[in-house]
């Protein structure tokens, strides 16, 4: 695939408020050719992103980049903050799931923008604590 790109300008004021609505209600289903479509996790956060920043009066451009090898679900080396993806794959959870756990503050957080980051730290002991409280519930049901 070649480098290509497209850029849409900002939307007009009630476009944009109607757009913000629909983003604050959670109305992200997605119709190709009038069937509901289910996007992989990565499309749907760049959809999202993408309507975002539309929703915030922003002229948005759109490109596209030749393949590449995927990354590594984690960086080498230390890793401070990790995206919400990353965090569920460490943690064996749901990517929704993470986000259940953040919003209740079970899961401490930090925000980039619009952006979680969590650290590894956080993961771990969350993980640690399921796992004690797994073993006391084992050892009372004994």
């Amino acid at each position: 695939m070649r480098n290509s790109s497209r850029t849409v300008p900002a939307l007009p004021d009630k476009d944009t408020l109607a757009l913000k609505r629909a983003l604050a209600a959670g109305d992200v289903t997605v119709f190709v050719d009038g069937t509901a479509l289910r996007l992989p996790e990565a499309a749907r956060d760049a959809v999202l992103d993408l309507l975002s920043r539309l929703a915030e009066g922003n002229p948005v451009t759109v490109s596209s980049e030749p393949s590449v090898p995927a990354d590594p679900p984690f960086p080498a080396g230390p890793v401070p903050l990790l995206t919400t993806s990353q965090a569920a794959a460490a943690a064996g959870i749901s990517h929704t799931y993470l986000r259940n756990l953040t919003d209740a503050g079970i899961i401490p957080v930090q925000y980039r923008g619009s952006h979680r980051r969590i650290r590894m730290e956080d993961i771990q002991s969350w993980l640690e604590s399921q796992q004690a409280a797994k073993a006391a519930k084992a050892a009372e049901e004994a």
